[in-house]
């Protein structure tokens, strides 16, 4: 009878295995403890071995959740000699994180993209079956890397199959997998389990083990023999772990003490080698234990041994064990087993501190340096346990709360809010200095960059981090600093907050160069400011592609001042050197400064595809304030396109995500989209109301520098409604702006709102004007101002003189893929005599954002495995979208791509 009659399940199992030729995936195999998930992992080894599907396999234990990669070490080993075949930084990563050379794991996302690829270069010879079983104790670093994988598993023939048990959380539970539930054994398959593995049974223990088991199949064979006695277990029943470990414990205290010791020994140990065992059980008894001892275990069906290697039969085992020990037998255990991991530094640590009875300042030490070590290598979690159990063994105060702090800081890194809540009650408790207190205020906010705070917070953060400062904490102050810099975007604190953080920048003792000052500047006082911020962004961007922290803090400062051309650059020259580190919310961050300045610019080519990007990575890195800004991009960019229901269905999208919070750039690029929408449908007072919305302060769109960068759009909105009065005030405030910064943004939208609203004896000139201005790069600007020019021409009866600029608008909008104002363009020219050839479908619209970012790159000459660095995807998935998109586009080969995909010429890549 297989899987005990859970043939629908088995069906499932099948279809996905079956298909991995074609196609891969990745399913969650739910139940409680003992439900039959091993069962089922069986059966899969065996269609796996029918369809010829190679099977690797890792299972989860208690004892190894505090060793980074320990998991992911069982599954790829096998593959280790393909590692030496993946690209230079996931080469060193992966060989980090699999123990084959020492070194730090930059990112725990660069492990991910290593497993992906090594995967799926195995999986080219043949299909591949992952199995990962009691995921929920697998260590947190290599749930992280399976996660990663299990996201990108849509072209490759790999199957991932993970099992969990009822109740426990996992970080696999996020990534949105398909799931299976398997259910109890029905009365009828239960009684018939139990007579097959315990004939003879008395009516009356028959009776209690389908009782008590109630659909179990674990329970069904190892109750048996707990329940022969009328009285064990009591009457009232315990819950179903509790009954299976009593079960267990019951056949362990039948053995000999030598055989309980090396039981306990292997129950503790964070690894499986029987030599390791034994030795340790030896020191614990002080006496000899060899083989014999662990083969009577095997005997009594408590574990499966092999020369090397020592398993227990179901993880309840282990747990069993243990806890049937008292404290003191298991401290003797866990220093036992220090003293044979004598040369395995990391992983004796854990077990000095598992056998420590009160504070021990030395293995305190110890731990918080194998932090570390686990923080560099990307282990964060374990960083933020090691941290957190050094606390523990600290006697003195002040190292305490730091250790607890670094850990509660470290876990908001990790996206667990709950254990920050945990350690920063702990560390309430404590009488700290203020320098700690303020650490513990600001740590919590790093999870919404403070959106949610109140607004005097920005503020009283920047005295906090000049206090630091001043007590010599410097780094920690910088910062702090930072946070409250980039509040001032999220949020609208008032001129006072911001005044008071723009001081403390320039007394704080920053190193020389640092280039967050420039970057707070620009957050906090984007125009008072912006000539300097402008001039030190030239200063220091002579090599944008130099460090990736640096060039994304310029793409930041730029964005804020109105100087999207820069921005963009200093955008996309970050973006190799954070891939290649794999820092994923960082990418999210710079990609979305890419998408709105390219937007703005009008290279949709570019914004495209980088906001995609910028959306999935927020919702991936959990940062839910970029995700919508990333949306809120997106409807911009289709009402651009002139797909206007696509842009107003992002848009809601979006707002529902700025306004849970405030977020103001959030809803300030939403209202920008949407009149857009407005404006391209003929509804000018709608589109006016959307943007006049941006510069009331009371309302939740205004943010203080975006909102003066959208001027053109104002304007024109506000002459086709003839609300031209409504606008008198907002244009003065600009006006009075405009000689206190260089900003380009600014800049150019007053050149454009003076000229369309000016009257007649002053329009041409100023139209003249605002052409003469330097628009390298800007070729939406250009094209906006030609098209204006044109129609005030052909309006005053000068056709000849109109058309040329009409003809050049129409040329740009066609080659940036903005339809509605490219067949405006066309309508005025067929009023001006001149008709216009039918704009042909852009290739580029024949793609979707992720096809048309895999598209350009192989246009531009990078190989399949160089664009699956670039975007996080294996190569053989990348092969598979091209193939997907030469079709498409009409061409054969990756030689062809780059004639469908021109760009224009003033476009930022």
């Amino acid at each position: 009878m297989s899987l005990f009659g859970r043939e629908l399940e088995l069906k499932r199992l099948a279809e996905l295995i079956d298909g991995v030729d074609h196609r891969g995936g990745a399913l969650l195999v739910r139940g409680e403890a003992g439900i039959g998930k091993s069962a089922l992992v069986t059966e899969a080894r065996a269609l796996a071995g029918t369809s010829r599907t190679r099977v690797l396999t890792t299972v989860g234990v208690p004892a190894e959740q505090h060793l980074p990669y320990a998991g992911l070490h069982q599954l790829v080993y096998p593959l280790r000699a393909g590692v030496n075949g993946l690209p230079g930084p996931q080469r060193e990563a992966m060989g980090a994180a699999l123990g084959l050379r020492d070194g730090e794991v930059p990112d725990g996302h660069l492990v991910g993209m290593a497993t992906l690829n090594l995967v799926a270069d195995a999986a080219v010879e043949e299909p591949l079956l992952l199995i990962a079983e009691d995921a929920h104790w697998l260590d947190p670093s290599t749930v992280d890397a399976l996660a990663f994988l299990a996201r990108r598993l849509d072209s490759e023939p790999i199957v991932l199959v993970a099992t969990l048990r009822d109740g426990e959380p996992s970080g696999l539970d996020e990534v949105g997998l398909p799931e299976m539930t398997v259910p109890r054994l029905p009365p009828d398959t239960s009684a018939e389990l139990l007579d097959s593995v315990a004939p003879g049974l008395s009516p009356v223990v028959r009776a209690r083990v389908l009782h008590e088991a109630a659909g179990n199949p674990l329970a069904l064979t190892e109750l048996p023999d707990a329940l022969r006695s009328p009285g064990d277990p009591p009457a009232d029943g315990l819950p179903l772990t509790a009954r299976l470990e009593r079960a267990f414990g019951a056949k362990v205290a039948e053995l000999s003490e030598a055989t309980r010791t090396a039981l306990l020994v292997a129950a503790l140990h964070d690894g499986d080698a029987v030599a390791e065992v034994l030795d340790a059980a030896g020191r614990a008894l002080d006496t000899g234990v060899g083989l014999p001892d662990l083969a009577a275990a095997e005997q009594a069906r408590l574990i499966e041994l092999t020369p090397a290697e020592v398993r227990f039969r179901h993880p309840l085992m282990r747990s069993a064990i243990a806890r049937a020990a008292g404290p003191a037998e298991r401290q003797a255990a866990h220093r036992a087993l220090a003293e044979t991991l004598r040369e395995w530094p990391r992983r004796r640590v854990w077990h000095l501190a598992a056998a420590a009875a009160g504070p021990d300042e030395e293995v305190a030490g110890e731990l918080a340096d194998a932090a570390e070590l686990a923080r560099r290598r990307g282990a964060v979690a374990t960083a933020v346990a090691a941290l957190e159990r050094s606390a523990r063994l600290t006697g003195r105060p002040e190292p305490k709360a730091e250790r607890l702090l670094g850990a509660a800081e470290l876990a908001v890194e990790a996206g667990r809010p709950e254990t920050v809540t945990r350690l920063l009650a702990e560390v309430a408790s404590l009488d700290l200095p203020a320098w700690q207190r303020a650490w513990a205020a600001w740590i919590p906010t790093g999870f919404d960059d403070g959106v949610r705070e109140h607004l005097a917070a920005p503020g009283e953060l920047a005295g906090v981090a000049e206090a630091m400062a001043a007590d010599g904490n410097v780094d920690l102050a910088g910062r702090i600093l930072w946070g409250a810099g980039m509040r001032c975007f999220w949020v609208e604190p008032g001129a006072p907050a911001r005044e008071r953080i723009a001081g403390v920048t320039d007394r704080m003792p920053l190193p020389p160069g640092d280039p967050r000052a420039t970057a707070i500047s620009a957050y906090v006082a984007p125009f008072e400011r912006g000539g300097a911020v402008l001039a030190r962004l030239a200063e220091l961007g002579g090599d944008p592609a130099g460090d990736p922290a640096v060039a994304r803090f310029l793409g930041s400062a730029a964005l804020q001042v109105g100087a999207f051309d820069l921005a963009a650059r200093f955008a996309a020259a970050a973006q190799p050197g954070l891939r290649a580190q794999g820092r994923l919310g960082l990418l999210a961050r710079t990609l979305a400064v890419q998408a709105w300045s390219c937007t703005r610019l009008g290279d949709l080519a570019t914004a495209l595809p980088a906001a995609e990007e910028a959306a999935r990575l927020g919702e991936e890195t959990g940062q839910t304030y970029m995700y919508g800004l990333a949306r809120a991009v997106q409807a911009e960019i289709a009402a651009l396109r002139g797909d206007y229901r696509q842009a107003e269905a992002l848009a809601a999208l979006a707002e529902r995500v700025g306004l849970a919070a405030g977020a103001r750039p959030v809803l300030a690029t939403t209202r920008l989209a949407l009149a857009l929408v407005a404006l391209g449908e003929g509804r000018h007072d709608d589109a006016f109301a959307e943007l006049r919305r941006l510069h009331d302060p009371a309302d939740p769109s205004y943010q203080l520098a975006l909102r003066c960068y959208v001027t053109a759009e104002l304007a024109e909105a506000a002459l086709r409604a003839e609300r031209t009065d409504g606008l008198a005030e907002i244009l003065r405030e600009l006006e009075e702006l405009a000689p206190v910064t260089p900003s380009p943004a600014l800049h150019a939208g007053l050149r454009y709102a003076r000229a369309v609203l000016a009257p007649d004896d002053e329009a041409e000139r100023l139209f003249e004007a605002a052409l003469a201005a330097d628009l390298t790069g800007w070729p939406l600007e250009r094209g906006r101002v030609q098209l204006a020019f044109g129609e005030w021409l052909r309006r005053h009866r000068r056709v000849a003189q109109a058309r040329p600029h009409l003809r050049a608008a129409r040329e740009t909008f066609d080659a940036l893929g903005v339809t509605g104002w490219s067949e405006r363009a066309r309508a005025e020219l067929r009023a001006a005599g001149e008709t216009s050839p039918n704009r042909d479908p852009d290739a580029r619209d024949q793609l979707t954002a992720h096809e048309l970012s895999i598209a350009r790159l192989a246009a531009d000459g990078l190989t399949n495995r160089e664009i699956g660095q670039r975007l996080y995807l294996s190569h053989r998935t990348v092969s598979t979208h091209l193939h997907r998109i030469f079709p498409k586009l009409g061409v054969a080969s990756r030689g062809e791509l780059g004639a469908v995909l021109v760009t224009y010429p003033g476009s930022v890549t």
